[in-house]
């Protein structure tokens, strides 16, 4: 199948590697409902007859589809043609908790099945807005590549140049390439001073964002009427060059300031060279030499013009890179957190016990799950209001966050149940661990606001894996949750097993 060419806005094309026909023929559907091309294959040999025929925005891959030694990934990753194709594997929960959340070698993202269509459907998109950001960094690229080319005729020069290029090029964040920059354009110009400064035209202050004279000199504020060049360069959108700081009527007033107070002015030359990320994000490459150095030259700025123009793009894929790095971290939140409490939600709750109860299983240790349920909760929400049973649900959340070691894990049930996992612990100690929480939940006064408080009992049901009638997962919540009951018609405010 061909498709049509794609950018930001246009319609994505997506490959799904996929070999159960019904989860294939479903996200195919999905997919073409919120306006993708799709093709579906089954297989490898399939896979990459597709994307041989048309290079695809994004490649949805389930893990079964991988080869045990990462061929299918390793043969993609590795061919030039396929270098901003995003890849996203699909495997169940356990797969991906087993590998401790690490992605397979070669993957941009993991989701896990069985599919909750939001999640999905947005790391898609995310994915996609970065295949379509890291494409265009890499035509930039490609363009200062070209320019080099054209401009053999200085070889010690583009010899530099692409040195330098080959480093900032690579996977670094923003902040490491400014620091690389100062640093790489100091040497090879063989001068004291560079710097890069962020600000805008309208700007009254500038931030040093790497300094080659001092590391240590970063984030730092500088009034930006102190430098002429500076300003002049960021008003102007044009390189400012002073060859030569004694003559140049830029260095006026500070040449007139260096006579009143009898001191000989250091400065050598200048240059200035403006650079632009985004609408919001500019800067300028602040070049400076001292009267033992040399003057800086034309030829100087040309450099670092053709240098700060992949400098700008290899920022702009960094700054791709670390954005849907955080999308992906905001998209795993709302799939697994409950907005009330910031704890885990009950389907996240499922996934980490299904895989604790797993791992118990193999390395035959224990685990013990906490049920508990707030005793006569209700009368806080008919006599104080919801938002007064809101906050004292969040305030529990956060006492068996404070409660539980880095191990155990605590959710949100439902409603004003809460669940804890308690890994490797026995029956006695998860009785131990719940007698302390009813204690500290019974001693605590909960703020509900204008100056009222309430107290708190809670009643908490046990169950231990593995024990008489507990096998499974399913076995550990019922038995938990006849315990519970047993708790609460026993007259509440206590734990049962």
């Amino acid at each position: 199948m061909d498709f049509v060419s794609s950018s930001p806005g246009e319609t994505g094309r997506i490959v799904i590697a996929e070999g159960n026909p019904v989860t294939a023929a479903a996200l195919s559907w999905l997919l073409r409902e919120q306006g993708y091309a799709v093709t579906s294959v089954a297989n490898r040999d399939d896979l990459f007859a597709a994307i041989n025929r048309s290079i695809p925005d994004l490649i949805l891959i389930d893990d079964e589809v991988l080869e045990p030694d990462g061929g299918v990934l390793g043969a993609l990753r590795s061919d030039d043609r396929w270098h901003d194709v995003r890849i996203i594997v699909t495997a169940p929960w356990s797969a991906i908790e087993d590998a401790s959340g690490a992605l397979p070698w070669g993957a941009d993202d993991c989701v896990s099945e069985p599919f909750r269509v939001p999640e999905l459907l947005g790391r898609i998109r995310t994915q996609l807005r970065a295949s379509w950001q890291l494409r265009a960094a890499r035509m930039a690229l490609h363009d200062t590549a070209g320019e080099l080319e054209r401009a053999r005729g200085d070889a010690v020069s583009n010899r530099r140049l692409v040195d330098i290029l080959h480093e900032i090029t690579g996977e670094v964040s923003a902040t490491e390439i400014y620091r690389i920059l100062a640093r790489r354009v100091a040497e090879t110009l063989e001068i004291s001073h560079c710097s890069i400064v962020l600000a805008r035209a309208d700007d009254a202050f500038g931030t040093i964002a790497a300094a080659h004279e001092d590391a240590a000199i970063q984030d730092v504020t500088v009034q930006l009427d102190e430098y002429p060049e500076i300003r002049s360069a960021l008003d102007s959108g044009r390189p400012v060059l002073v060859e030569d700081a004694s003559t140049h009527p830029l260095y006026a007033e500070l040449r007139a300031a260096s006579a009143r107070e009898s001191r000989t002015l250091e400065v050598s030359s200048v240059a200035t060279i403006p650079f632009a990320i985004d609408r919001v994000r500019s800067g300028v490459l602040f070049l400076r030499t001292e009267r033992a150095e040399r003057y800086l030259t034309m030829d100087d700025v040309v450099f670092c013009e053709v240098l700060l123009r992949a400098a700008v793009a290899a920022i702009r894929r960094a700054q791709a890179l670390e954005t849907t790095r955080a999308e992906n971290r905001r998209l795993e939140a709302l799939a697994t957190t409950d907005p009330l409490t910031r704890l885990l939600n009950r389907r996240a709750l499922l996934d980490r016990l299904n895989a604790e109860v797993d791992r118990a299983r193999r390395y035959e240790s224990s685990l013990s799950l906490l049920l508990l349920d707030l005793d006569h909760f209700k009368q806080i929400n008919d006599t104080a209001g919801h938002l007064a049973g809101d906050s004292v649900l969040r305030q529990i959340g956060a006492l068996l966050e404070e409660a539980i070691r880095k191990v155990d894990i605590v959710a949100r049930y439902g409603g004003e149940e809460f669940v804890v996992i308690l890994p490797e612990t026995l029956s006695e100690g998860g009785v131990a661990f719940a007698e302390r929480l009813r204690e500290r939940i019974a001693a605590k006064s909960f703020d509900v606001g204008a100056e009222r408080a309430v107290h708190l009992t809670v009643s908490i049901g046990i169950a231990t894996f593995p024990s008489p009638l507990v096998a499974t997962t399913e076995d550990l919540f019922a038995r938990a949750d006849e315990a519970l009951y047993r708790a609460k018609s026993g007259g509440r405010n206590q734990v049962q097993t």
